[in-house]
């Protein structure tokens, strides 16, 4: 980790830049009047917590539960771990998005990769629309867009993740707010030790 600069709040989420849980660490960081912070892309819950024991950051964000998807279970395994204290619990609304590489067709989609989380809260969608593709669950829906672009998964593949995403990696939104409920609220924890 980087040396912290002197009154500048770490902030690490569980997530890749783009993801849903940065959204909701600079969503929590104005809430509160924050000015200097500094968002550390930890991808899953088991390093947010981890980085929050040790003191690399002062602040850990990630998803709990969602009104579509239930409690995320990364989550649960993740906090009988640690130890912590909640300084609030908090919501955003999540939209959902389709997303994949420039001029990649929806003919020729043949897997879809996500979260489990956001691949649950798309779950009526992914049956209705894309029977047949094959539907793979990743450590985060960032991380899945930003793998896209890099090549990691072959052009025939499509990732769910925010816009926020697409417009960071240069992916094509191939369909907007997928999720099954147009009420589409997550919870978050700010927890710090």
């Amino acid at each position: 980790m980087a040396k912290k600069q002197k009154n500048l709040i770490n902030i690490g989420v569980s997530g890749a830049p783009g993801s849903f849980s940065e959204e909701a660490g600079r969503t929590y960081a104005h809430k509160i009047g924050l000015k200097k912070y500094e968002i550390e892309y930890l991808i899953t819950v088991e390093n947010v917590l981890a980085a929050l024991d040790c003191g690399d950051i002062s602040l850990g964000v990630f998803p709990i539960e969602n009104s579509n998807g239930g409690i995320v279970l990364e989550a649960v395994h993740a906090m009988s771990k640690h130890n912590f204290h909640i300084k609030k619990i908090f919501e955003i609304d999540i939209h959902m998005n389709l997303l994949v590489k420039k001029g990649a067709q929806a003919g020729k989609i043949s897997k879809i990769v996500s979260h489990d989380q956001a691949l649950r809260q798309c779950r009526v969608y992914l049956r209705r629309i894309w029977p047949k593709a094959k539907v793979e669950a990743y450590p985060d829906t960032a991380q899945a867009a930003k793998d896209l672009s890099e090549g990691k998964f072959p052009p025939t593949t499509a990732v769910i993740a925010s816009l926020a995403a697409a417009k960071r990696y240069k992916l094509d939104v191939l369909e907007e707010s997928i999720q099954d409920l147009k009420f589409n609220y997550t919870s978050f924890v700010a927890a710090v030790k």
